[in-house]
């Protein structure tokens, strides 16, 4: 059975949704993949769970990749980050195919569990491929979340202008009207 996603930013792509399985709400931290039972809610949110099975291996290596993805995206550039990400893309690999539609691809996997990271990891590679500037924090100091930047102009700052924008804008209003 899978229960409804509880997280505050859905519908990013993979791998930074993969990150935003942690998040802050109300200054205490949550993490969706403590159990067994958030990952099957993570992978049914992501479209992954009739690719991948969830259990405890899943989890584990689900977990080492979304290290993996926080520790290269917080310290871009830095080797031991770039050595974990890499660890985890030598689990998989993509071969290419000749089909009767035509030329495909398919992802292989050694051990399977390595599956939802691997292709997490893999999605991340493939955002810095096309528009690495426009993977972006929330720029709420005390929320942890990650965005695809879609906006025409590439300026959105916040994962949801509703939470984090409106507390950005309630605390510079709060501290206008106490200056005054």
């Amino acid at each position: 059975m899978t229960t409804s996603d509880p997280r505050p930013l859905v519908g990013e792509p993979l791998a930074l949704d993969l990150l935003n399985t942690r998040w802050i709400h109300e200054g205490e931290e949550h993490d969706l993949l403590d159990s067994v039972n958030g990952l099957r809610t993570w992978l049914a949110s992501s479209a992954l769970a009739g690719r991948f099975t969830a259990d405890g291996a899943t989890l584990v290596r689900t977990r080492a990749a979304r290290d993996a993805l926080a520790a290269v995206m917080d310290r871009p550039g830095d080797a031991a980050a770039t050595a974990r990400a890499d660890a985890v893309l030598e689990h998989g690999r993509i071969r290419a195919a000749l089909t009767l539609g035509g030329p495909a691809e398919r992802t292989e996997f050694a051990d399977p569990s390595w599956g939802p990271g691997w292709t997490a990891v893999r999605d991340y590679l493939e955002l810095l491929r096309t528009a690495p500037d426009r993977i972006r924090a929330c720029a709420h100091t005390s929320c942890v979340l990650r965005f695809f930047d879609t906006s025409r102009n590439g300026t959105r700052r916040w994962c949801s202008m509703a939470v984090c924008g409106n507390r950005a804008k309630a605390s510079r209003h709060y501290a206008r009207t106490r200056e005054d």
